[in-house]
């Protein structure tokens, strides 16, 4: 049930407004077809189970402008998946460059400031040409060359449909072969901007995450 600012439960009629390139509102849904996926990846061994597809229901919406061509959009549901999309102008109708979807695979809470460093530091290991997840290793995607490249930052804006809040983001993309098609690993830092603390971010986050093509993703 929604209601407004002043308590008024809002007309029924009224739907909530459908946002992104892929044009849904909060608590609408997608149907997710991963056949495509779980064929390409047949064969090899990924680092958790692949998502699963079928529904999934839009719990909260985020954007964010990389730069001039690119904004950032991610539809979030309830198991903490994240639906990305990578398109010019983040509006639905326009053309959509990548689609991908990423689940959670790790999590680690540095101890203290060297700890810090030593992960996300101007030294730290998130950032190097490869890392090393345990024996399995992925290659950096953002970046050439063998020297440690810069972490990337942007501040995503999110609506839960309740309240909004800036989230800024401090991350690197890294990926391997997973047969015909590839696993990315994005280790990324959250930082929500209104807390005003001073800490770089509460821990590390790990998702693992697969392209997929349009035809994959179907609003319903």
């Amino acid at each position: 049930m929604i209601f407004s600012l002043f308590g008024k439960k809002t007309p029924e009629t009224e739907l909530p407004a459908e946002v992104g390139p892929l044009g849904i509102p909060i608590g609408g849904a997608l149907e997710l077809d991963l056949l495509s996926l779980e064929a390409d990846a047949s064969a090899s061994q990924p680092g958790m189970a692949l998502p699963h597809g079928g529904t999934f229901v839009c719990v909260a919406y985020g954007e964010a402008r990389l730069d001039a061509n690119t904004v950032l959009s991610r539809y979030y549901d309830d198991d903490d998946r994240l639906l990305q999309v990578l398109s010019a102008s983040g509006r639905f109708g326009d053309a959509i460059d990548d689609i991908s979807i990423y689940h959670p695979w790790d999590s680690v809470v540095p101890a203290g400031q060297s700890e810090w460093d030593r992960w996300v530091g101007a030294s730290g290991m998130v950032g190097e040409a490869r890392y090393d997840a345990d024996g399995v290793v992925f290659d950096r995607f953002w970046g050439e060359g063998e020297e440690r490249a810069d972490l990337v930052e942007f501040v995503e804006d999110i609506d839960d449909g309740r309240q909004k809040r800036a989230i800024h983001q401090t991350c690197m993309l890294y990926s391997r072969p997973l047969g015909r098609t590839r696993e990315m690993l994005l280790i990324n830092v959250e930082r929500e901007l209104s807390a005003g603390s001073a800490r770089q971010g509460g821990s590390i986050e790990f998702l693992l995450g697969y392209g997929l093509g349009a035809a994959d993703v179907r609003r319903v």
